[in-house]
């Protein structure tokens, strides 16, 4: 049995992979399926220890972005996606796998093109409420769809095939470690912990306003912030000059990424999160069962943020402040009216946990395994 995943070069495609590959690993072990075969299709292998570690052969196949906007790299990445289609087509030929799963993003059109050439069956999975092309296109004659918000399933034609999976999780992230957090990262013991998040990247508008309100806020709280990678240097010299004569300044706690186990240690203790509005993102929160403030990426940078932002809103489980609205006055309000009001945070932890879907994962890889099974016959 041969299963090929594919998806587009980021960690919001990236990791929903690996959470698969897991459970499909998982799965051929108690089932005892001892010839099961995993490939991963894209341009670039993203993270090669994941790979390694969930038996993902990696097949490079360069693919090129078509950019909503005018622009001459559109030519360019137009033959590198041909140059993709064709080698696609070639490796596939070569393993003809009896399934193929899509995560969406550019990277994946090759291989789901070179699967439909081939006939081999194509599950897919839409992380937002608004599909991306590849996934619109692949939508139409997907065997199943599998879709993280309800309202992305609406967006397809064939409703038969869609399913609410909710987005899959890595189980190393599936419950917030409860304690840890304050010996871990030498925190205070009865001052409350709030999380900053704005992705690997990092979200410099983010970053901005909470150096702008971050005397404020360290006066009562601990703030744990993911600056991103490229932001942390000039974060940290920016906020010793704005706390150098603060009090409480070892109260700030910049990183430039928190790994799995700091993540759910953090997410164990705090008693809210302010982040971006990725879907992975969101789902995470989700299972943890956190409050938060979304600030989603505005629309003309990001087409998916937004509505990913208000429809997990529709939940009660968080409150959405549109970034041409935000300022370091409206941030510090909505975060004392929240930590002011514990009722209203334990509302919205029962709508995040009303939300989750923990065995998104396990639901599509079962069905990878069906369809996989009823091919090779």
């Amino acid at each position: 049995m041969k299963i090929l995943l594919t998806g587009g070069g980021t960690g919001g495609h990236f990791y929903p992979v690996i959470a698969i590959a897991q459970e499909l690993n998982q799965i051929a072990e108690e089932r005892k399926l001892l010839q099961i075969e995993l490939f991963y299709m894209a341009s670039k292998p993203y993270d090669e220890r994941l790979l390694f570690e969930n038996n993902l052969q990696f097949v490079k196949v360069p693919a090129g972005k078509m950019r909503r906007y005018f622009s001459l790299l559109n030519i360019f990445d137009f033959f590198k996606t041909a140059i993709g289609v064709i080698k696609a087509v070639w490796g596939i030929f070569l393993m003809y796998p009896d399934v193929v799963f899509g995560k969406g993003g550019y990277d994946s059109f090759p291989a789901i093109l070179a699967a439909r050439l081939f006939f081999i069956p194509v599950v897919i999975h839409e992380s937002d409420t608004v599909p991306g092309k590849v996934n619109a296109w692949a939508g139409k004659f997907a065997r199943r769809i599998a879709v993280t918000f309800p309202e992305a399933g609406e967006k397809f034609k064939r409703r038969d095939v869609v399913a609410f999976t909710g987005n899959p999780i890595r189980k190393t992230l599936y419950t917030a470690q409860r304690g840890g957090a304050r010996e871990f990262l030498q925190l205070e013991e009865d001052v409350p912990i709030i999380l900053f998040l704005g992705g690997s990247q990092g979200a410099q508008t983010i970053n901005q306003h909470l150096l702008d309100t971050l005397p404020q806020l360290v006066t009562k709280y601990q703030v744990i912030h993911q600056t991103g990678r490229d932001n942390l240097t000039e974060t940290q010299e920016l906020a010793s000059v704005i706390l150098e004569k603060h009090q409480h300044r070892e109260r700030y706690k910049p990183y430039a990424y928190l790994n799995d186990l700091a993540l759910k240690m953090v997410a164990g203790s705090a008693e809210l999160v302010v982040s971006r509005a990725g879907a992975g993102t969101i789902s995470e929160l989700a299972l943890w069962g956190i409050p938060s403030i979304l600030i989603p990426i505005p629309e003309s940078i990001s087409h998916d943020q937004r509505a990913n932002a208000f429809a997990y809103q529709r939940t009660g489980s968080c409150i959405v402040i549109e970034e041409q609205n935000l300022s370091a006055n409206v941030l510090f309000a909505q975060i004392e009216n929240l930590m002011n009001n514990k009722k209203e945070r334990e509302r919205m932890k029962l709508g995040a946990l009303s939300f989750a879907k923990p065995d998104a994962a396990r639901i599509i890889a079962e069905e990878l395994i069906s369809i996989a099974l009823e091919h090779e016959q």
